[in-house]
């Protein structure tokens, strides 16, 4: 794995910008070093986190907003204060319901997000 070092070790929110994603999604990276990455992302109202998989582990809490999650073949609704844990390798997905933010932890660090 490439290293990327680390992020600094005060990342405010008013000095980040946001990655526009496209389809009602946006994103900041808010920390990370070579094993562990937060990441904050916003989701407009009908924006679809298309089913996907990787390898890392992940954590997500939900910021305001409401989302129809489905992992592992398995879809329930995920609303402010919930979360959830996806296991590397499973197929997952997210709809939002309710405009809101989900603040995802990954474990190691999404290598694809600092391209």
């Amino acid at each position: 794995m490439k290293s990327f070092g680390s992020s600094k070790e005060f990342l405010l929110d008013e000095n980040q910008e946001w990655e526009v994603l496209g389809g009602g999604i946006k994103r900041k990276i808010m920390g990370y070093d070579d094993k562990i990455m937060l990441v904050k992302v916003h989701f407009e109202e009908g924006a679809i986190g298309y089913e996907h998989e990787h390898h890392h582990s992940q954590a997500t809490y939900a910021i305001g907003g409401e989302w129809e999650f489905t992992i592992g073949g398995v879809t329930k609704t995920v609303k402010d204060g919930d979360s959830v844990y996806i296991p590397p390798h499973v197929l997952h997905g997210a709809k939002c319901t309710k405009a809101g933010i989900l603040i995802d932890v990954f474990s190691p660090i999404r290598e694809d997000f600092m391209e």
